[in-house]
């Protein structure tokens, strides 16, 4: 029998709050894909790291505890999962705390490699599909990607809806926003388009026209047909 061919890998890149999760969860059960929430890996890492009272700027005992943590993740879009050893993490890993050190553990350079490594090894087993979404996903973790985007969205509108996604204060949320935008810049490019990825910007749409937007490009037409 022939080999059946493997569904596509939409890679979908762009900064906090630019609409990446929602966009990239309506996409996946629209085409019957998996979904996969890089961003909720590395926050999975943090908290391990946290629970084990290391210091996110110890690289080496980093880099231990986040390989020897066990980390599991959903890639069903209706239930993407985040468990650490054991435990559900889907509240614990958005917590201030992680969300403070983040940034510190994403940038150490053998956490991102394994990591990384990871996040190939689901899409490679994901047969029926899977779209991706995260930093980075469009160059590094995923570059022969069916489809990338780059999902952008003006700063304001960003700041807006990450606060009334957490219940935050709008303006608190813009500097939070600023901040991790500064330090993950040390490691990734969050606010540049890569390379090869089609620019949507999403700050005046809504999640439907977004998701047709990338279901045109699957079907290899022009995005505003």
């Amino acid at each position: 029998m022939p080999e059946q061919k493997s569904g596509p890998v939409v890679a979908i890149d762009g900064p906090s709050g630019a609409g990446k999760s929602t966009v990239a969860k309506t996409l996946a059960t629209a085409i019957d894909a998996a979904y996969l929430d890089t961003g909720a890996m590395y926050r999975a890492a943090t908290l391990a790291v946290l629970n084990a009272g290391v210091d996110p700027s110890q690289t080496a005992q980093v880099t231990k505890t986040v390989k020897h943590a066990k980390l599991e993740f959903g890639t069903t879009p209706e239930d993407p999962f985040t468990r650490v050893d054991g435990e559900d993490a889907d509240l614990a890993i958005r917590s201030d705390d992680v969300t403070k050190a983040v940034s510190a553990v994403a940038g150490n350079k053998s956490v991102r490699k394994f990591l990384i490594d990871e996040q190939r090894r689901i899409i490679a087993d994901a047969k029926a599909g899977i779209v991706v979404e995260g930093r980075d996903i469009v160059s590094v973790v995923a570059p022969d990607a069916d489809v990338k985007v780059y999902l952008t969205a003006d700063p304001v509108e960003r700041a807006k809806r990450r606060a009334a996604e957490n219940g935050a204060d709008a303006n608190t949320t813009a500097k939070d926003i600023e901040r991790r935008d500064t330090a993950d810049s040390k490691t990734t490019r969050p606010l540049e388009a890569p390379e090869g990825a089609v620019v949507i910007d999403s700050t005046t749409l809504p999640i439907v026209e977004v998701v047709a937007k990338i279901l045109a490009l699957l079907s290899n037409r022009e995005i505003d047909d």
